[in-house]
């Protein structure tokens, strides 16, 4: 099925969905609903986005929420976080953000959909160009910064650049610094 099919369905889906369902992300899979997360997983979001909010240059802001589109591959994403410029929130549309706009990308591993994060995002935000991707995992304590999109081995774009830490490190992502010790691990 084509990408603009697969989105007019998601669309008319997120138009009946019940209320826990916040959005829908497409993937080469299919397309997938979206439910809230859980306040713990808010709780780092938010403190992560309070960290960069200090260090940000001006015109940059870090967003929680919205949607980032590549209709040219063909995927829908809903990071937990972005940094985009300020100036695109004065833009006169509904589209999700481009990934050209985007400085980064920040996910936080669910307790129950662990393999999205670590598979599929990691080869479409390359793909989409995405400069940086960190990852933020509380149910292991760990965190993982991917940055240098370009072509791989095996000709398809990917991030050839990965640095790990664990939840106490002080992370360097890009220009920025994310002390993960603010971030509490799930309680599983």
């Amino acid at each position: 099925m084509d990408y603009a099919r697969m989105r007019a369905i998601a669309e008319e889906l997120l138009e009946h969905a019940p209320e826990p369902v916040v959005g829908a992300e497409i993937t080469g899979n299919g397309i997938f609903m979206m439910m809230s997360p859980s306040r713990p997983h808010e709780l780092i979001a938010m403190r992560l986005r309070r960290q960069l909010d200090h260090q940000l240059a001006d015109g940059l802001v870090a967003h929680t929420g919205g949607e980032v589109e590549d209709v040219s591959i063909g995927k829908l994403r809903r990071p937990d976080l972005i940094v985009v410029p300020e100036e695109i929130f004065a833009e006169e549309t509904m589209d999700p953000f481009h990934p050209r706009d985007l400085s980064l990308v920040a996910e936080i591993v669910s307790p129950t959909n662990h393999s999205n994060d670590y598979t599929e995002k990691m080869q479409d935000y390359p793909a989409m160009g995405i400069p940086l991707y960190l990852l933020v995992d509380p149910r292991k304590g760990t965190a993982a910064v991917m940055s240098d999109p370009g072509p791989g081995p095996d000709g398809l774009r990917c991030y050839r650049a990965r640095h790990d830490y664990v939840f106490g490190d002080k992370v360097a992502v890009g220009e920025w610094t994310v002390d993960t010790s603010e971030f509490p691990r799930y309680q599983m």
